[in-house]
């Protein structure tokens, strides 16, 4: 499917966030992030075209520090600034020529599908959200993790973690690690899916520029972030894509984060972490377009009086 995009930038915090603008026609707008150090091309590509292919505006960007985004030192996640961005994006997202503030939502998946989930639980002006194979609990991904890697390459991890928090204290550049790799090797995932990021991410290196690595220090504080825990916070509709084989983000907790939510919908997929993007992608893609359709083209206009929205500019680069 072939459809128009330009790059865009917004501001967030003391940087700028760059993003893929797809015009859309319905006044719906669907505002999509990669997971884990990953750039929206690889991250939101397969479903941003779908998504723009039956009308709907697209902002899908690249959180700060990764990417064409701004902001340095490069490939350091933090989750506190990732989701300064989701709301930076948000606000930009409302300003865009033909969007409905009224209609706006959001769709991450793994890291971003956490992300997803705090966010919707906080600011009102979501009108649906969609977080897939969504990292709802990460003290239970961290545990499970550890049955996927031998205790040398943890110790080995964690020890670059601590040796990347300090230096970056003194200003020296961060020390990277892959995102995935197999067992026994210094990797942030080596879980059985893990293996597939390359084929279902990036077949064939079609997106030679994405750095598939980020800084240690990341390992230090997964484990404490828990975004499911405030589903029941979350008032807009919600739809929460698990996949019953997955390793690395792990069906239950998102599936208790959804029955949790007050209008939480559940769609369950065989398969692992990736299966949206492989063998299950149209069965993905077709649940995710129906729940738009449903919350956001029925929803009546926004009032114009509302002053929740973003004011940010349409900038294109």
């Amino acid at each position: 499917m072939s459809v128009v995009r330009e790059k865009v930038r917004f501001s967030s915090g003391d940087t700028e966030c760059a993003a893929w603008h797809y015009p859309g026609f319905n006044g719906g707008c669907v505002i999509m992030a990669g997971g884990f150090a990953v750039t929206k091309e690889p991250g939101t590509d397969p479903f941003a075209e779908r998504f723009a292919g039956a009308g709907f505006t697209v902002l899908a960007f690249d959180h700060r520090r990764l990417g064409d985004s701004g902001g340095a030192p490069r490939q350091v996640v933090r989750i506190r600034d990732e989701l300064a961005d989701w709301r930076a994006a948000i606000g930009f997202a409302a300003t865009l020529p033909g969007v409905d503030p009224g209609k706006l939502a959001l769709w991450g998946f793994s890291l971003s599908g956490g992300h997803v989930l705090r966010i919707a639980a906080g600011d009102r002006r979501v009108a649906a959200a969609i977080a897939q194979t969504p990292n709802a609990d990460c003290q239970a991904i961290v545990r499970n993790a550890a049955r996927h890697q031998t205790p040398l390459a943890m110790l080995r991890l964690t020890g670059l973690g601590v040796l990347d928090a300090l230096g970056g204290l003194f200003g020296r550049p961060p020390l990277l690690v892959p995102l995935n790799g197999e067992p026994g090797s210094v990797a942030f995932l080596t879980t059985p899916d893990a293996q597939d990021t390359g084929q279902a991410l990036n077949p064939g290196n079609r997106y030679p520029q994405w750095q598939q690595a980020a800084a240690a220090r990341f390992a230090l504080w997964l484990g404490f972030y828990r975004p499911g825990r405030r589903a029941s916070r979350i008032q807009c509709p919600l739809l929460v894509l698990v996949c019953d084989q997955d390793t690395s983000a792990l069906a239950a907790p998102a599936a208790a984060a959804a029955d949790r939510a007050p209008r939480g919908e559940l769609v369950r997929l065989p398969g692992g972490h990736y299966q949206p993007f492989l063998s299950g992608h149209e069965q993905a893609v077709t649940a995710e377009l129906s729940f738009l359709r449903r919350h956001l083209l029925d929803r009546p206009p926004a009032d114009p009086d509302d002053t929740t929205a973003g004011t940010a500019a349409h900038r294109p680069e």
